[in-house]
This record gives structure tokens, sequence and C-alpha cells, in this order.
């Protein structure tokens, strides 16, 4: 009798810590993910790179131990896709039979050749010791038209930022179609000189780039074409300027907290083994050189087969509004944050909307490709972007997360998403953007 009530109140014991086990998020998960995607023996995880390879292998592993299955269409969890780098191998500009000095000429450009002279069709700006570089940043960059830049040399230090952002090779979501170039020089001028001629070459390479995407189908099969992703962006900045002796860019909070959290909220909801909707877990690459793979990722999705987006970034600090909060960007967009938050009565954890609306975070993240196209796509997040002195720097280290509180706020998506997930809330679309 007596051991009869022992194994009872034993198997009692097991089927509640298994309920529990259930019912929250792994901060040893959490912990031991965040460790290892910061450490700097991923060199930083640049876009394109070894470590970049290497992170992605350990989420493929991890998806792997999870029990995801890689998403229909693909074979396993990398969703492989072509980049096209442009490396500048000279430029050259004479001014009225002038040579310029080596080193006072940049190239902004994906034609293999460009050559002009005062005879071609190419605009000359001239920006002076007082003009602004700003009202002219996405002509310089994004070129409609051949253009010929002529910065005075008051403004060095100007040109020096250009070049160390040009430097090195320059990664594009598409082959060389622009047909446009512009050419940036370093050089007194008031107008556009009489006579001048510009080359430059470049040199091109397809590379491969990957997302690391896994998948949960849906129990319910009137749900499960009603996709619900979970995301963030593995991807950081590699190797960069040092600093007191450290060049690597570990980037723990931007946005390996972020990709953390993907990987905890797939183990959470494996576990749960009751997913309505199917779930896509996908850690994005390209997002901090222009949103290269949430890009891919959408056009391989129909936009209207997907419910919601919750795309996670930069939670490893605590919030303005203080512990147990995170902000949602768009927030007036949708009903999600509602939805969200009916979800999280008696926990004490608040969701706000975006209090940076002047930093166009909306627009900044992976969502923004997706919620383009009218999908429910919100970011959430609880860095306080304004003030953050260790966002893009050396110093953006685990050492410097609130690791407690990034648990929390992950404990919060799982239980404020779980009316999406069980198909008994849908948020309402986002008005999509024409082209």
């Amino acid at each position: 009798m007596r051991t009869t009530l022992l194994l009872s109140c034993l198997a009692v014991s097991s089927h509640t810590a298994a309920a529990q086990t259930k019912k929250e998020v792994s901060a040893a998960t959490v912990e031991r993910v965040l460790n290892a995607l910061a450490a700097d023996d991923m060199g930083g995880r640049p876009t394109a790179g070894p470590g970049n390879l290497k992170a992605a292998e350990f989420l493929a592993a991890e998806f792997t131990r999870i029990g995801l299955q890689p998403l229909p269409g693909l074979t396993s969890f990398m969703q492989e896709f072509p980049a096209y780098e442009t490396t500048t191998a000279g430029v050259q500009v004479t001014l009225g039979g002038q040579a310029l000095p080596a080193g006072n000429a940049l190239a902004i450009t994906t034609q293999p050749q460009v050559t002009w002279t005062e005879k071609d069709a190419v605009e000359v700006l001239v920006l002076g010791p007082a003009d602004k570089l700003q009202p002219h940043f996405q002509e310089i960059f994004q070129p409609t038209k051949n253009l010929l830049v002529l910065v005075d040399p008051a403004q060095a230090d100007l040109f020096k930022r250009l070049a160390g952002r040009l430097a090195g090779p320059q990664l594009h979501k598409e082959a060389a179609t622009n047909p446009y170039s512009c050419v940036v020089a370093l050089v007194a001028a008031s107008a556009a000189p009489a006579t001048y001629r510009v080359a430059a070459t470049t040199v091109a390479k397809t590379l491969l780039l990957r997302n690391v995407v896994g998948y949960l189908p849906g129990r319910n099969a009137a749900r499960a074409k009603e996709d619900v992703i979970f995301s963030g962006h593995y991807d950081h900045l590699g190797i960069i300027k040092p600093t007191a002796g450290d060049s690597i860019a570990n980037g723990a909070d931007d946005d390996a907290s972020g990709t953390t959290a993907v990987v905890a909220l797939a183990e959470y909801f494996k576990k749960r083994h009751d997913n309505a909707r199917s779930l896509v877990f996908v850690a994005f690459t390209g997002e901090e050189i222009g949103g290269f793979g949430a890009t891919y990722f959408s056009k391989q999705l129909d936009a209207k087969d997907l419910t919601a987006m919750f795309n996670i970034e930069m939670i490893g600090k605590p919030a303005k509004f203080g512990p147990k909060t995170a902000f949602i960007t768009g927030y007036e967009r949708s009903d999600f944050g509602k939805l969200l938050q009916a979800n999280l009565k008696g926990t004490g954890f608040k969701f706000e909307p975006d209090p940076y609306p002047e930093q166009n975070l909306f627009y900044r993240s992976d969502n923004a490709t997706l919620a383009r196209l009218g999908v429910p796509a919100h970011t959430i997040s609880t860095d306080q972007i304004p003030t953050d002195k260790l966002y893009h720097s050396v110093d953006d280290e685990v050492s410097s997360l609130d690791v407690a509180n990034m648990t929390a706020v992950i404990s919060a998506i799982a239980r404020s998403a779980s009316g999406i997930v069980a198909g008994q809330q849908t948020p309402t679309r986002i008005a999509p953007e024409k082209d």
C-alpha cells in the first residue's frame, strides 16, 4: 500500500514537472545559445565570411536537436541564395588635365568599367566647404544617373568617412543591373570643370549566402497553412576598427539576443506540441547590409498565407519602461500588440508602442519586407537605441546584457503568442504598400 502510494506520488510529480517544462522557456538554452553566437570564434558573424557560416551551421544543429523540419520545398535548414560582390580595382580622375592623387577618388558602381569625359551625359555636383552630404545621400549611393561629385578639401573628414564606408568589397542583392555610377573626388572646385576624364574598374563575383529556416507543421488541418513566423538576424559586422585591442564586433545584443529567442521559442513550441498553425523559425542573414536574407525569404512564400511575424531584435537590455517590458514597432498599424497583451494578464509584463518613432525602426529591421506586403509583421525590442553606446561597437558583449530580463522577454513572447499559434487570434492585416 505504502509502495503504491509512493509510486503514485512520483508519477504525479513527474507529470507536473513535465507540464511545467512545456510552459517555460529554457533559461539554460537562452544562456548557452547566446554565448555561442556572441563568442569570439564566430568572428562577429559578418554577412560574408567564415564566422557567418559557422553561426549558420550552429543554428542548423540546434534546429536538428529540437526536432524541427526544413521549410517545405527545402532539403535542409539552409535556405541558400546568391549575392553579388564588387571590389573597386582602381579609380583615376583627371580634371582640366591635372590627375588627382591616388586615394582622392571613390567609385560607387556595379559596372565592370566606367569611362567618362566631359562629352558624356554626366551630371557634376559640387559640394563646397559648407554644403551637406545628407540631401544627396540617395543619389550618390543609389544613382539614377551618372554622377561626378566634387568634394572640397575642407570636407576631408567627410570624404574619409565615405572612403571607410566603401572600403573593401561591396555586396549587392542583384547582379550589375544598374547602368549608372557615381564617382566622388576630393578636389577644390567652384563649378564643373571644362574638361575631365574618369576611369574606374571593378571586379565582381557571386557569393552564396544563407538564411537558417526551421518548420513546425500545424496540428490543425484547417489552420496549418496559416504560417506564423518567428525571426531574428544572426549576421553582424564582423571585424571592425580596433578599440583597446579588440576588433571583433560580437553583436551580443544585435542580434544574437533575437536569434537566441528564435531558438528558445522553437524549443518551447516543439515541446508543447499543440500548435494549430504551422510555425516558421528563421534566422536571417544580411540584415546589417540591407535586409538581403529577409528580401529573399519573402519571395519564397505567399504573403496571403502568413498570419503574423514576430521579428525579435535587440532584447538584451531592459527597455526604457523598466523590467518586464518591451516595445513593438508599428504598434498602431495592426492589432497585433493588443492581441499579445491580452494573453499576458496576471503576468505583470507589458508590451508598449515604439517610443522612438523618429528612429523609423519599423522599416529598419527584417519585418519591413513582409509588412510592405500586408503581413502583420512587427519587431519586438527593448533597446534604448537613442542612448545605446554599445550599438555597433566591439563592446556589444554578453557581459553587457541582462540575461535574466532577456529570458523574461522571451517567455512573455511565448505566452503572448499563444492565441495566434493556437489559431484563436488573428491579427488584422497591415495596409500593403504599392510598388
